[in-house]
């Protein structure tokens, strides 16, 4: 699903770390735009196509006091007004002296969120949210001529995005106040959710065009740990069903990742015409239970992942990872999944590695077992 560890060992050659992964046995993906996280400072965890903002937005930056903690803040000038923003530094800061316009680090931090108002989202959909320009695209053609090239040779899946909705939502209004809206002022969530769909599907045309086997979505925010089944149905889920549907019209799969919080959202997941969920993870995840998944949608959506990446593969004994691997195969079976850690394996150490190659050969005898 995500190799932080393998990439990093090859300075995020997304190139040199698919055939490292082809030589260990696996399923490289390779994705597009590859731009890495220091190459999208405003935007490190929407990945994808670059971000701008409109010319006359200037930024600054300062640091204030507040009982003794520090906070960080930002300054967006406008020609129609300003907005705001601040966080908490913390000694796990990543950024430096600086905020990104929109970041899951800032999410727990933030003292004020970027976007509190009807007037704020104005601003945003005027200046700080723009189609991708000819420059994005003509780049994005070119990296696509190289992409092209090397799946063909390798025989890897070519995948392209990412999409985002109600997880972009959640950067910029604030994880509570934006969950207080959608009780007391749905209009202006439903609003902001459709204006960030009509932006991202300018964004989709431009990866789809170029032909990519998978289309992938963020939406890890997406669950009923965020949002309740009502709420997902209506507002949500119209969008979801939008973009599968233009996804599809370009002969793509749409993988949608998610990876807790599933189970009040099977039947919408049926609807949607989603071809993948993405980020099964039967250990972190609330709602996630392999054997109801499998049950409910598993005739329908292929399920990616079944094992926790964080405490099973970078923390677990040997017995732990072998148990787990063994499990997931056992519920989900071979047909329509993807057995992957997920979502991330970020760690980079000895036990990681050894439970990597244990991960690798229990899967191989599970399949052969199994075949």
């Amino acid at each position: 699903m995500s190799f932080s560890a393998l990439r990093k060992r090859f300075n995020e050659d997304r190139y040199a770390s698919s055939l490292e992964e082809l030589k260990m046995g696996l399923d490289p993906m390779l994705f597009i735009p590859q731009a890495s996280r220091k190459e999208r400072p405003q935007h490190p965890d929407l990945r994808g196509l670059p971000l701008h903002f409109h010319p006359d937005v200037i930024t600054e930056h300062w640091i204030s006091q507040k009982h003794g903690k520090s906070i960080l803040n930002k300054k967006y000038s406008t020609p129609e007004g300003f907005l705001n923003t601040a966080v908490y530094l913390s000694d796990d800061w990543p950024h430096g002296n600086q905020i990104p316009f929109m970041d899951d680090y800032q999410v727990p931090r933030t003292l004020k969120p970027l976007v509190t108002c009807r007037e704020d989202f104005e601003i945003i959909k005027k200046y700080f949210l723009l189609p991708p320009n000819n420059m994005d695209v003509k780049d994005f053609k070119n990296e696509c001529i190289e992409a092209k090239k090397f799946v063909a040779k390798h025989d890897v899946l070519l995948a392209g995005g990412w999409g985002v909705g109600l997880d972009m939502a959640f950067w910029l209004c604030g994880m509570q106040n934006l969950i207080y809206k959608m009780m007391e002022d749905q209009d202006f969530v439903k609003d902001f959710l459709n204006f960030i769909h009509e932006w991202n599907k300018k964004r989709m045309i431009t990866i789809l065009a170029e032909g990519v086997d998978l289309y992938l979505k963020r939406a890890w925010y997406e669950g009923c740990d965020f949002v309740t089944p009502e709420f997902f149905e209506e507002a949500i889920l119209p969008l979801l069903k939008s973009e599968t549907e233009l996804v599809h019209k370009y002969n793509a799969k749409f993988g949608y990742i998610c990876t807790s919080g599933h189970i009040p959202m099977l039947d919408a997941y049926l609807e949607s015409g989603i071809d993948v969920l993405v980020g099964v993870d039967p250990v972190q995840g609330t709602h996630t239970d392999l054997n109801i998944l499998k049950k409910k949608i598993g005739h329908k959506i292929c399920l990616w992942g079944g094992v926790s990446g964080a405490i099973t593969v970078e923390r677990g004994s040997e017995k732990e990872v072998r148990d787990a691997v063994k499990r997931a195969i056992k519920t989900v079976g071979l047909k329509g999944f993807i057995l992957s850690p997920v979502d991330n394996i970020t760690i980079d150490d000895p036990l990681t590695w050894k439970n990597i190659g244990i991960f690798i050969d229990e899967w191989q005898k599970c399949a052969k077992s199994t075949l």
